[in-house]
């Protein structure tokens, strides 16, 4: 079986490769999922579904460029929860702003299966990037 830890990093394995398949795999059926933040950044909100949860990822190349950075700082995983902390930096593409968002993630691994995913990111910078 393997560890929350192992689960947190073929998550980013597969986002990274943008292996949307097994991404999605990766999920419980029913996953309590929330980004918190403005109501012009695009992929704020609950989510809960497989198929929500595939529209939330599918957002993202849309509406911003290719990562210009993106480095994992931290990872802490006390039995089923991991928090793993990064830093990336996108560019917003109806703008042309580019952002940096420090952020850090909350998961739970239930069964092999990603339970929780909560966003915890730096929502004002996002919103100001979105901002014509």
């Amino acid at each position: 079986m393997s560890t929350t830890i192992d689960v947190v990093d073929e998550f980013f394995t597969n986002f990274g490769a943008g292996n949307m398949s097994a991404l999605l795999g990766q999920f419980a059926d029913e996953v309590d999922f929330r980004v918190n933040g403005a109501a012009n950044v695009p992929w704020a909100g609950e989510r809960s579904s497989r198929a929500e949860i595939e529209e939330f990822f599918g957002i993202f190349p849309q509406v911003l460029t290719a990562p210009e950075a993106f480095e994992i700082t931290g990872k802490i995983a006390p039995g089923d929860d991991a928090v793993v902390f990064a830093t990336c930096v996108f560019g917003v593409k109806a703008t042309g702003k580019k952002f940096t968002n420090s952020y850090a993630l909350h998961f739970t691994v239930t069964d092999g299966k990603i339970s929780r995913y909560h966003m915890y990111e730096d929502s004002h910078a996002i919103a100001e990037a979105f901002a014509a």
